[in-house]
């Protein structure tokens, strides 16, 4: 399990980060946590952890492993 601190504030946010997410991922294999400060990204796939946050940078937004 690969989980991420993301800057996400709202449902928005989320849907630009699973346009980039989706493209290697499925919908059921990760999650963003809002109700947390750290916003935490949490991926359950097998698959690298640089990939996971290169996607959210990529969506625009800060990603820090946790």
């Amino acid at each position: 399990m690969i989980q991420v601190k993301t800057s996400a504030k709202c449902a928005g946010c989320v849907a630009k980060i699973a346009e980039k997410l989706n493209e290697f991922l499925t919908p059921d294999q990760w999650s963003i946590d809002l109700s947390v400060p750290e916003r935490v990204l949490t991926v359950t796939a097998d698959v690298p952890a640089d990939k996971v946050v290169e996607a959210v940078r990529a969506a625009g937004f800060k990603a820090e492993l946790l």
